[in-house]
Parts: C-alpha cells; structure tokens; sequence
C-alpha cells in the first residue's frame, strides 16, 4: 500500500539528525482520547461502553441503548476533532519520558488525524511542550513508518494503540521495536496480545525505560 501524497509531502518536510528514531501516535499515547471523547459523547446524547477493543459497535445512543453505525462513529469523530480537541491532556508521564527521549532520538509523531486539524494537534503539542514534527496519515501506518525509518537512523522504535497499525508496522518489517502502547486500562485489558512487538504497555516510565535501554545497547555495540 502506498503513502497519501498530503503524508508523503509531510515525511519529505521531516528533518532527522541520523541518531534513533521514535514514530509515536498521538491519540491515547501522548495526548488523553478516551476519556474527552466519552464527555464529548455524554454531552451529545451517547455513551461509550467497553465491551470490546475499538469504538464501533461500542457507542450507544442514551435514549434507548442502541448501538450506532461504522459512519455515526466516523461523523462524532470528526466533530470531536474539530470541537473538542482542547479537552485533551497529556497522558500520564508522557511528557517526561519524551524530553529524556529527545536527548538521545529523533521524535516524530504520526497521527491517523484528518488532515485539516494537523496543524490544531501541532500546536496542542507545542502548549503541552512536546514540538516535535507532526504528520497526518490516513490508513495503515506501515508505508509512512518506513518511509521515515528511510531517512532516519537506527534503532527504530514505532508506538500506537491501534492494534491494525501495530500490525502493519510490523507486517512492513517498518521499524525495529513495535511498541503497543494503550493509555485507557480498560482498553488495555480488552486488547488481545500481538506477536512479533517488542512491549505492550500503559506506562510511559516503563516505556521509556524499555527505549532508553534499547538505544544504549545498540549504542555499545556499534
């Protein structure tokens, strides 16, 4: 599958410095997702039950319980990203563990995000002190992670919650560590294991730790 030229012409602009590479997701990875969007749904007639990993077929409408459709689910997303954005904090020690990471890699975050809010979720990221290059992509991240780990220098290290981009990074042989990382513990517990990553994990210390490490051995070993 091939990059999305407005992806494409993002990934050109990226400027690397050789040293390690860390791709990261934005939504439930740096910045909260869950819980603003559970608000966003209470306040617009919906609520979100986790029942399964993933949104569609888990939103239901609160007057009679039903659950909504595949595009409803897409229509809220959109309003949530165009509204209600400023809602969204850090998740719990990823700022921390970034800045420590930033003295020793290249960050880049790449976001499933449609591409008229990327400069909105850029400069969220600069107020939450995390400037690092954004880009939009849309499908399968597999294509976009190689196309940075391209420029970029090794290891490569690529988190995200999403267990189908976990799998395409991974499938796409794309980046050296595949790091399933999901904030909301309740979604962390419906998700199944993946085969083939190198951690799945809800902490940023942990997280951190398990990069920081990684860089150094290979740094030895070099």
């Amino acid at each position: 599958m091939s990059v999305a030229s407005h992806t494409a012409e993002q990934i050109t602009a990226v400027r690397l410095s050789g040293r390690p590479l860390v791709v990261c997701d934005v939504d439930e990875v740096v910045l909260s997702f869950i819980g603003p969007f559970e608000t966003y749904l209470n306040d617009s007639g919906f609520r979100l039950v986790a029942r399964s990993y993933g949104l569609t077929g888990n939103i239901e409408r609160l007057d009679d319980g039903t659950a909504i459709a595949q595009a409803e689910v897409g229509r809220l997303l959109d309003e949530f990203f165009a509204r209600e954005t400023a809602r969204q904090r850090p998740v719990e020690g990823a700022i921390d563990a970034l800045a420590a990471l930033e003295a020793v890699a290249d960050i880049v975050f790449l976001t499933n995000l449609p591409k008229a809010y990327r400069d909105t979720r850029a400069e969220m990221l600069v107020h939450h002190g995390v400037p690092y290059p954004v880009v939009a992509n849309e499908g399968p991240k597999g294509p976009a992670v190689g196309r940075l780990a391209a420029t970029g220098g090794r290891p490569v290290f690529f988190l995200d919650d999403s267990p189908s981009n976990i799998v395409s990074v991974r499938d796409a042989a794309a980046a050296d560590h595949v790091i399933h990382f999901v904030a909301d513990r309740r979604f962390f517990d419906l998700v199944d294991p993946i085969d083939g990553i190198a951690l799945r994990s809800n902490c940023w210390t942990e997280t951190g730790d398990f990069i920081r490490a990684t860089i150094d051995a290979a740094t030895r070993k070099a």
